[in-house]
């Protein structure tokens, strides 16, 4: 049975392939800087030689933003806290940081990130290149946490930028899908350290949907998960507290808390997942009976503690993925659609559908974008089959004006997903004037932004 651990992606041949499996590089050359130097040097080799140059992060995306056949760059050696000021709560971090090394070390010095999405492998430039979101009403994206970046532009230039320094390219290239440069520093606008009070509780789906907008707006971070073909629904609701856990009572009390958490993330939601998938690939016909025991299995929880564990899960279990964001107003008739969709389907569906909700922000390519927005992601085990579920949502999400998630699957163009962002040329114009050769594009950037036009 294989499982995919969190790694770089890198093959001792000099090829690249993504977590998911269905993304694979071979460049030219594989660059590791150690420093922005080096950057610079390597962005001014590579325009001599007139080749493109993509960076990769954690390679989770589903898509092929990474990939090239010429310079490919890994900022696996940049992964460290430059500054970190308590006070202000401002920490600037090299930009090859993972989430998951990032969130301790906040921690450890009483701060934390106010939003997270629901896994820590990205790197900080990843994460919020993509516009990486999690959930909260009340709140927004990893991105919209951003007040400072130092990039290295098409000619090697860097430029630093801040509120008042180059404000305007800030404004813009914190979601950037790395085509306006090499982002070598991140400045995060961090909040006093937190912990949640995660209530995990199954419903039916019908009754969740219709209390789901009261349990948005009462509580900090709502998400919920529906099994197809099921009537199962997780409802997850946490709210933000300085409350600490309770402290076990004995030895046995821990080590009965230690097992739960265990068998509930390791042998349930990966092992015993897996295995499912596994098993429904064999006999497809197995897979509504099967999906009706999974979330009464995980079951209720109800629990206290640091605001990164309980926002990000560990993911063993290979998928591919397609989210997308809607107006917040529309979600419920979007999630109802994309229920009668999956009905019509020649193959079951054995992974869940997950819905979140978010804040809206002001970054031009931000996926919440001027808009309250509700989240719907769509998931296939990897290996299988899924043009014809995913071209299925799509086109119920574009009856909405829906925006995909730019590391997610999805079949938009240039010219489709112009008409999704208000400032879709205020985007395009600063990447002509930052990369005006198109050193940073690819077919991918080509096909979803259109060529560079100087």
């Amino acid at each position: 049975m294989q499982f995919m651990w969190p790694k770089n992606g890198f093959q001792n041949d000099g090829t690249w392939t993504n977590w998911a499996g269905n993304q694979t590089a071979h460049p030219v050359r594989i660059e590791r800087p150690r420093n922005e130097t080096e950057i610079v040097r390597l962005v001014q080799a590579a325009a001599k030689e007139d080749r493109r140059v993509r960076v990769v992060g954690a390679g989770h995306s589903f898509t092929g933003l990474a990939v090239t056949d010429e310079v490919l760059v890994t900022l696996d050696d940049m992964d460290s806290v430059v500054s970190l000021d308590r006070d202000s709560g401002k920490a600037t971090v090299e930009s090859g940081i993972r989430l998951f090394n990032l969130n301790p070390l906040l921690a450890a010095a009483g701060l934390a990130m106010p939003n997270l999405g629901d896994i820590a492998y990205q790197s900080v430039a990843g994460a919020i290149s993509t516009s990486t979101h999690g959930t909260g009403l009340k709140f927004q994206s990893i991105a919209a946490g951003v007040t400072g970046l130092r990039i290295v532009t098409g000619d090697g230039s860097v430029i630093e930028c801040d509120e008042e320094k180059n404000s305007e390219i800030l404004h813009v290239a914190r979601v950037g899908l790395g085509a306006l440069g090499i982002i070598t520093e991140v400045t995060l606008q961090c909040v006093p350290a937190f912990n949640l009070h995660a209530v995990e509780e199954v419903l039916q789906i019908d009754d969740l949907l219709k209390d789901f907008d009261e349990h948005v707006e009462s509580t900090d971070h709502t998400e919920f998960f529906w099994m197809p073909h099921t009537t199962n629904a997780l409802l997850k609701r946490n709210t933000r507290t300085t409350e600490e856990p309770p402290p076990p009572k004995d030895f046995k009390q821990t080590l009965r808390r230690k097992w739960k958490r265990f068998k509930n993330d390791e042998l349930l939601q990966n092992f015993g997942f897996g295995a499912m998938n596994y098993l429904g690939r064999i006999q497809p016909s197995l897979i509504p009976k099967m999906n009706s025991l999974v979330i009464p299995d995980v079951g209720a929880a109800n629990y206290i503690t640091k605001s990164y564990e309980v926002f990000a899960s560990e993911r063993r279990v290979r998928f591919y993925e397609m989210e997308y964001a809607i107006p917040r107003k529309n979600g419920i008739e979007a999630f109802r659609q994309v229920q009668a969709l999956i009905e019509t389907l020649d193959q079951p569906i054995s992974f869940p559908i997950e819905v979140r909700v978010l804040g809206a922000d002001d970054i031009p390519l931000s996926t919440a974008s001027g808009q309250e927005t509700m989240y719907i992601a769509v998931h296939v085990f990897y290996g299988t089959s899924y043009e014809k579920y995913f071209q299925g949502v799509e086109s119920i999400m574009n009856q909405f004006g829906g925006r995909p998630h730019w590391g997610k699957i999805h079949f938009q163009t240039s010219e489709t997903l112009s008409k999704k962002y208000p400032e879709w040329n205020m985007f395009q114009e600063l990447r002509s004037d930052l990369d005006p050769f198109g050193r940073f594009t690819n077919n991918e950037l080509d096909r979803i932004l259109g060529k560079v036009e100087a």
